[in-house]
């Protein structure tokens, strides 16, 4: 637990550096780590926050920001007429319903659907994700009716193994919910979805929906800064322990998410800012995909060979290695990746290493080939939203220009 003081007690309002200040011990992040992530030194990162420099320009504060995790940027800067959210979005236009759907708990009499139907629903909730451009509009209308009925099944089983069987079902339609929750603006939400998704592959007994489990709530710990990473790992460690006695007879899913786990590890060690240990991971995470069929894809982690190179460039890109970032995207095939959103992600990872690497003009045109595979991944994507916006402000008129058409594009900016 940090011991540095916080920002001295004011009527009058926050400066820029009691606010990064807060919000940085608030993370459970040093000095030390800060200034590596944003490129200075410790001693920069304390002048700024003792008011001892001047609040930096927007490029920084916007480094400043995505190294904090900050969710709107006035936690940042302060009250602005204009809030800009940054890795949370203001809403899907489903969010409330999708919401309403998992306050609620069906207590009424009811049919409910049979399991293979409800089965024969979320495959092709799944399918309907990787294929469409908008995939959360897509899978926002699928959830609520999803979500009812998935609840209806568990509380009408009768036997053990219908339970168990429903709880699974249960476990990945709260899944395929925090995907849908994933940059929006209700943290609590996820938290809830997560657990309960945990808490519903616990009952099913079944090991691909635990490792799924653990493989999102993983992500929910590390997206909440440092202060979880331990938690984080521990997740993931657990749940590749769990999962390697039963691999050498698993079907491809169970081995695909215990690769996927093994990525997680390195993923939040990259975060950490631990080489060695991220890359060992992602060579572990390889391994278990070299052994997978070819053309396999998982249909809820992505995990299969064809991820492995889009793996690499997030790693480079975490550990804010610009030039390993832009030598991996060139070796990997983002358009041997099934999946348009995951397609998109990977294009605004190769953004953000082609920025960390000096080519601006390389990240916008990467960022425009993510909004062509799916708008609605880069329109609700932190890290896209805070390039656009530094290159809106760029020296270079053409960058500007082409920036701002793309802010425009994603909702940064109105036409």
């Amino acid at each position: 637990m940090s011991t540095e003081p916080g920002p001295a007690l004011s009527t009058d309002p926050l400066s820029f550096g009691q606010r990064m200040q807060l919000l940085r011990t608030r993370r459970g992040m040093s000095r030390p780590l800060l200034a590596g992530l944003v490129g200075r030194s410790p001693s920069w990162v304390k002048q700024v926050e003792a008011g001892k420099l001047h609040t930096p320009r927007l490029p920084m504060i916007l480094r400043i920001a995505e190294a904090l995790r900050v969710r709107d940027l006035s936690e940042l800067v302060g009250e602005h007429p204009t809030h800009t959210a940054l890795f949370i979005g203001p809403g899907h236009q489903r969010l409330g319903a999708v919401a309403d759907a998992l306050n609620t708990f069906p207590v009424e009499g009811g049919e409910p659907p049979s399991k293979a139907h409800l089965r024969a629903r979320l495959a092709r909730s799944w399918s309907a994700r990787h294929s469409s451009s908008h995939h959360r509009e897509v899978i926002g209308r699928m959830l609520p009716g999803l979500i009812h009925d998935a609840q209806l099944l568990v509380r009408h089983t009768e036997t053990g193994a219908d339970r168990r069987s429903a709880q699974a079902l249960l476990a990945e339609t709260y899944q395929l919910a925090q995907f849908f929750l994933a940059y929006q603006p209700d943290s609590a939400l996820v938290w809830r979805v997560s657990e309960r998704g945990m808490v519903a592959a616990q009952e099913s007994e079944d090991p691909h929906a635990i490792g799924v489990a653990a493989w999102l709530m993983a992500q929910a710990h590390r997206d909440t800064g440092p202060s979880h990473y331990e938690a984080a790992d521990r997740l993931t460690r657990d749940a590749v322990r769990f999962l390697e006695p039963r691999l050498s007879d698993a079907s491809n899913d169970v081995r695909a998410i215990a690769g996927a786990l093994s990525f997680e590890t390195g993923y939040t060690a990259a975060r950490r800012g631990d080489t060695g240990s991220a890359w060992r991971h992602w060579d572990l995470a390889r391994q278990v995909a070299d052994r997978l069929p070819a053309d396999y894809f998982h249909p809820i982690t992505s995990f299969s060979q064809a991820i492995m190179g889009a793996h690499a460039v997030t790693i480079a890109v975490e550990l804010h290695a610009g030039g390993e970032a832009v030598r991996q995207a060139t070796r990997a095939s983002g358009e041997a990746i099934p999946s348009k959103p995951r397609r998109a992600r990977h294009r605004i990872e190769e953004a953000r290493g082609y920025q960390l690497d000096g080519q601006p003009e390389a990240a916008l045109a990467t960022l425009e080939r993510a909004h062509e595979a799916a708008p609605e991944t880069i329109r609700w994507n932190g890290f896209a939203r805070r390039i656009v916006l530094e290159e809106a402000e760029a020296k270079s008129p053409s960058r500007r220009e082409r920036a701002a058409t793309l802010a425009v594009k994603i909702g940064l900016l109105t036409p």
